[in-house]
């Protein structure tokens, strides 16, 4: 048996339960008796008490995933409740593999209802002479410790049975130990001295007929048990921790953090940042809860910078930039003061160390593209409404950009001119083209081609104007596009607005209003270029497959800060085919 898998065997297990009725869960009326699970619960992860402060990540179940399931299969057509237990056997099959164990017999009797996993520490013996370590930490809230205990019994009897590596039972601060040592943990180097590879040796326990503990070596769990034994040592204690929970008010089924530059160390096997707490790092706290649509995540963002400032959102509806970008953009981002948001995200210093690779070569493709620098020729003019688009060109292989920027000041009827301008200096002819009643100003370029004619020697040479961008102004607006046809589709009016779109507002109807704007995302369209650009995403979407071909949209919105934290939400909107 690989450690590594029956290690991930609890947590993945249930989290495929919780994406299984997740993507089931639309299927749920309002007079269902079960859509109390549609309130979730107001709890806080118990596991915290095991968690160092310095942790990198914690992901907390607060619900048994025995009664996700069977929400699922009560709301469901037939059909579509054999799919689901379809779906389930599969990731139960895939991640109980070769591990002799049987979720429904040896797991889901003693099963309570909160399953923490944490990566304690990138680098839980800090030596230098070997490897970085991460620490693992598996804490499962059982509901019947007896049962707990006969199944850790069961199971290293097993390995006991099939492995030459020795059965050690440990007291440590009255909690019994089990784990496999290896006969050999100790290697001599070629100069005689020895050095501790520190082998994974997976640890488990169960503590006070509550909690059943898992961990990749003796010392995380050692050192879990420690943090509750401790004064101020947990993630229970730390202030900051409380700080976000206070602001994710709303009732949920789950509930995670993330250190934001541990996490971005950790994917990218770089050096862990040195802290004591969450505090002076950008943290991420996330509460889940389900929705007759889908799953929202309700968020809170703790900065460098938090202090105990509020600030209330800015928007009481969406913006009217938002009328110029067509119903068929897989992308859509709107909102207010482009310059201030660019000055808050360039000057924010390590606080946007995980983000800033992707932005920074998404800004340098357009940059590269257009000839101009983004920040100073269009971002600094940007203070009213703004509005970017993505819509995906079959017949091409690069997709066609929509920009609406509202004008406040002389300053942007300059820049504009000044973009005109840089057009020409790059060799692009600048003119006006009539398109419908409006006058554009297009940039171009003529070029030459061949298409061959009769026999394979007689070419018929065609001079073409290969278009580099457009813009036109309509009322307090300037509209920038990358092709003709992306322009006559922003000027089609409000009729054919993505804020006319039922897709649109149903992704946006669970987010709150006032906010400061929205990010929406078609996943179907946009799926593909989102894992090119984050790897990691397609990691994800292996481990969660069920909930990802479900998936139909995302949509994001910030609505303020209350005491320093950052708050928005996230919806999820999946599938509603095989509805009851």
């Amino acid at each position: 048996m690989k450690l590594r898998s029956f290690f991930y065997a609890l947590v993945a297990g249930a989290t495929g339960l919780l994406l299984i009725a997740v993507a089931g869960f639309f299927w749920l009326t309002s007079q269902s008796p079960l859509n109390l699970l549609q309130q979730g619960v107001v709890a806080n992860p118990t596991a915290a008490i095991f968690v160092p402060k310095q942790a990198p990540a914690m992901v907390s179940l607060l619900v048994n995933p025995g009664r996700l399931e069977a929400f699922r299969q009560l709301v469901a057509r037939p059909i579509a409740r054999r799919r689901s237990r379809a779906e389930l056997n599969k990731i139960e099959n895939s991640l109980l593999l070769n591990t002799d164990i049987n979720y429904q017999r040896d797991i889901q009797p003693w099963l309570g209802d909160e399953i923490s996993l944490a990566v304690t520490s990138l680098d839980f013996d800090r030596n230098p002479a070997n490897a970085t370590q991460p620490g693992y930490l598996l804490v499962v809230k059982t509901k019947d410790g007896e049962r707990a205990r006969e199944f850790l019994q069961l199971f290293y009897s097993k390995q006991a049975a099939t492995s030459v590596d020795d059965i050690v039972f440990e007291k440590y601060k009255g909690v019994n130990l089990i784990y496999r040592r290896p006969l050999s943990q100790l290697q001599v180097s070629s100069n005689g001295s020895h050095q501790n590879p520190l082998p994974e040796a997976l640890t488990s326990a169960v503590v006070g007929d509550r909690f059943v503990l898992f961990a990749n070596h003796p010392k995380v769990l050692r050192d879990a048990l420690n943090n509750v034994q401790a004064a101020n040592l947990s993630l229970e204690d730390d202030p900051e921790y409380q700080q976000m929970l206070e602001t994710l008010t709303e009732p949920r089924i789950g509930l995670s953090f993330v250190n934001i530059p541990s996490l971005a160390a950790w994917i990218s096997k770089q050096p862990a940042p040195v802290r004591d707490s969450f505090k002076g790092s950008q943290t991420l706290a996330l509460g889940l809860s389900l929705n007759r649509l889908g799953l929202v995540a309700q968020t809170a963002l703790l900065g460098s910078d938090a202090s105990d400032s509020s600030r209330e959102p800015t928007l009481s509806e969406p913006v009217a930039a938002l009328q110029y970008i067509p119903t068929q953009s897989a992308l859509a981002i709107a909102g207010t003061d482009l310059n201030q948001l660019w000055t808050q995200v360039s000057s924010g210093g390590g606080r946007n160390d995980a983000l800033k690779p992707l932005l920074e070569q998404a800004i340098a493709s357009l940059e590269s593209r257009w000839g101009i620098q983004l920040p100073e020729e269009i971002f600094s003019w940007v203070q009213g409404e703004y509005a970017l688009s993505m819509m995906p060109r079959p017949d091409r292989d690069n997709p066609d950009w929509i920009f609406v920027a509202q004008k406040g000041s002389d300053a942007a009827e300059s820049s504009i001119e000044h973009l005109d301008a840089v057009a020409k200096q790059r060799g692009l002819s600048v003119g006006s083209l009539p398109l419908g009643d409006t006058s554009i100003t297009a940039w171009t370029k003529l070029i030459t081609s061949a298409t061959p004619v009769g026999g394979k020697d007689n070419r018929l040479m065609k001079l073409e104007a290969q278009v580099g961008g457009v813009h036109t102004t309509v009322g307090d607006y300037e509209i920038f596009t990358t092709s003709i046809e992306a322009m006559n589709q922003a000027l089609k009016g409000v009729d054919n607005s993505l804020v006319k779109s039922d897709r649109f507002n149903n992704a946006i109807a669970p987010l709150p209003q006032p906010n400061d704007g929205y990010l929406y995302l078609d996943w179907r369209e946009t799926g593909t270029l989102i894992e090119r650009q984050l790897p990691i995403v397609r990691l994800v979407e292996l481990v969660a497959k069920p909930f990802f071909e479900h998936l139909r949209s995302l949509s994001v919105s910030s609505y303020g800060s209350d005491k320093g934290v950052q708050r928005s939400k996230l919806f999820f909107r999946l599938d509603n085919t095989d509805a009851v």
